[in-house]
């Protein structure tokens, strides 16, 4: 009897064994697939180096050398001037404008327009407050960023 009963066992363990066996299987597969796609290149905006970073349909365009200008406002390599997401051939997302009498606190705004199509170059504008020495104003303006493709950085 005690045979029976290890027979049984077994062949209960074995089959529930197989969608198991077919799940890990399954899982090794998916563990084995590439990550989402992730890009980093150089791009130029306004005398700035910038770098592009994407995960999926995340965008961010940081200052990988910036102009001495920004420096002195407090923007150091690695200082993120957009993010957003890309949709097609469309950013939108929220830009920074930084002043050498705030830095540290740069005013964030809404961004968006078009990458052309040959992808090399991405423009988006914006319409934001006036600051004068970090005090809002009641003028507007409306700022346009254009990145243009360097180099893989």
């Amino acid at each position: 009897m005690g045979n029976h009963k290890t027979i049984a066992i077994s062949r209960l363990t074995g089959a529930a064994l197989r969608p198991l066996a077919a799940g890990a299987l399954m899982l090794g597969t998916l563990a084995a697939m590439p990550a989402p796609a992730a890009a980093e290149s150089c791009w130029m905006h306004n005398g700035s180096v910038m770098r592009l970073q994407a995960t999926g349909d995340r965008r961010w365009f940081s200052y990988d050398n910036p102009r001495p200008q920004l420096r002195r406002a407090g923007v150091a390599p690695g200082t993120v001037l957009f993010e957003g997401v890309k949709r097609g051939n469309w950013y939108e997302g929220t830009a920074r404008v930084f002043s050498r009498h705030c830095p540290g606190q740069p005013q964030v705004y809404s961004v968006a327009g078009p990458v052309r199509p040959d992808q090399l170059q991405v423009t988006v504008s914006g319409t934001r407050n006036i600051n004068r020495q970090c005090h809002p104003t009641d003028a507007v303006t409306t700022d346009t960023l254009v990145f243009t493709y360097s180099h893989q950085c």
